[in-house]
C-alpha cells in the first residue's frame, strides 16, 4: 500500500504545476524520508560540473562544495569561472579543492582537450551536465551545427564518451539536468533521410531547448543499457528562479514568479544523486524530479515518436557529429 508521502507526491506530480513549483518541493520535502547529508558526506569524491557559474549550477557546486566534495568546474568564460572558483574557496576557505577547466561545450575540440585534461585525473566520481541555455535566435558552432543541440546534446556525449574509462574504474555517476519543457516535446528523428529539424526558416528556440531536453532523457537511458558500471541518470528542476529563465523567458517568470522555486531548491535533486548512496537509486537511465523517479513521457505523441530507430538513429548522429573535425 502506498504511503500518505507517496500518494501526495503522485497528486503532485499528476497536477504538473504545483508539482514543479516551489509549492511541490516545500512539500516533499517535509516527508520523513527525506534524507541528509553531514559536512564530509562526499570529502572523499571528485566532481565535474559543467556550466556551474550561475543559477542552477551555482547552486549545485557551493552545495556539493559544502559537502565536502573536491570540484572541477568546466565554463567558456576563463575569468567568470576563476570568479566562481575564488567564491566558493572565499566561503569556505579551508574545504576540498576546486580548479577550473575552460571549454564551450558548443565546441567539440574543446570538449575533447577539456575532457582530456579531466582524464589525467585519478579519480572521477560524478559528472554533471548542467551547461546549456535557451536561446531565442539560432546561433551555431563553428562547424555550422546549431548551438542548442551542440552545447546540450553533441558536447555531453563527447564528454562522456572521453572519460567513459575513468568513471568506470571509479564506478561513477553521470547525472543531466534536463527539463520539466521536454514533456511537450517529440523525440526527433536525426536519419539522413527525414526532413532536417534544424533548419533555420522555421527555428524556434524553446522548441530547440525541449527538443535537446527530451534527447537528453533519451541518451540518459541508452548511455545506462550501453554502460553498466557507472550510473546514469537524467533530473529536471521543476520550475526555478534562475537568470537563464528570466532572461529567455521573462513572461513566464513574471507570470509564475511568486511560485518559482529558487535555485538551491531546483538544485536539490542534482546534489542528492550525486550524494545519495547508490543503493537509493536503484536502476540506472532513471528520470528524477525532487528526488523520486519520474516517468519520461505525458503525452501519446511523444511516446509515439520515441521508437528503437529514432533512437538508434539519435544515436548515430550523436556519434558521427562527435568525430567530425577530430
Amino acid at each position: 500500500m502506498p504511503s500518505l508521502s507517496g500518494i501526495v507526491d503522485g497528486l503532485l506530480d499528476a497536477a504538473i504545476a504545483p508539482g514543479f513549483s516551489r509549492v511541490g518541493y516545500e512539500i516533499r520535502s517535509r516527508s520523513t524520508d527525506w534524507e541528509t547529508f553531514g559536512e564530509d558526506s562526499l570529502s572523499d569524491r571528485l566532481i565535474v560540473v559543467t556550466g556551474a557559474t550561475s543559477g542552477l549550477g551555482l547552486a549545485t557546486v557551493r552545495r556539493l562544495r559544502s559537502l565536502g566534495a573536491s570540484l572541477v568546474l568546466v565554463g567558456r568564460d576563463r575569468d567568470r569561472t576563476e570568479r566562481t572558483r575564488r567564491s566558493l574557496l572565499d566561503e569556505l576557505p579551508h574545504g576540498a579543492s576546486v580548479d577550473v577547466v575552460v571549454a564551450d561545450m558548443a565546441e567539440p575540440s574543446q570538449v575533447r582537450a577539456a575532457s582530456s585534461e579531466i582524464a589525467r585525473m585519478s579519480r572521477l566520481d560524478a559528472l554533471i551536465h548542467n551547461a546549456g541555455s535557451l536561446s531565442k535566435q539560432r546561433l551555431v558552432n563553428s562547424q555550422g551545427l546549431e548551438s542548442t543541440l551542440a552545447a546540450q546534446v553533441v558536447g555531453p556525449f563527447i564528454m562522456t564518451t572521453e572519460l567513459m574509462s575513468l568513471l568506470e574504474r571509479s564506478q561513477g555517476r553521470v547525472i543531466t539536468v534536463s527539463s520539466g519543457g521536454m514533456y511537450a516535446a517529440a523525440l526527433a528523428d536525426m536519419s539522413v533521410a527525414s526532413p532536417d529539424p534544424l533548419r533555420a526558416d522555421s527555428y524556434d528556440g524553446t522548441r530547440q531547448y525541449a527538443t535537446a531536453k527530451r534527447m537528453q532523457v533519451v541518451l540518459n537511458e541508452m548511455w545506462a543499457q550501453r554502460c553498466p558500471e557507472v550510473h546514469f541518470a537524467a533530473m529536471h528542476p521543476g520550475w526555478a528562479d534562475t537568470p537563464g529563465v528570466r532572461s529567455s523567458l521573462p513572461g513566464f517568470a513574471r507570470f509564475t514568479g511568486p511560485f518559482l522555486r529558487d535555485a538551491d531548491q531546483g538544485a536539490d535533486t542534482t546534489v542528492w544523486l550525486a550524494a545519495t548512496d547508490r543503493a537509493h537509486l536503484a536502476a540506472s537511465g532513471g528520470f528524477w524530479c525532487d528526488r523520486r523517479r519520474r516517468a519520461t513521457h505525458r503525452l501519446p505523441s511523444t511516446r509515439r515518436s520515441d521508437t528503437e530507430a529514432v533512437r538508434r538513429a539519435l544515436w548515430e548522429w550523436c556519434v558521427a557529429r562527435s568525430s567530425a573535425g577530430a
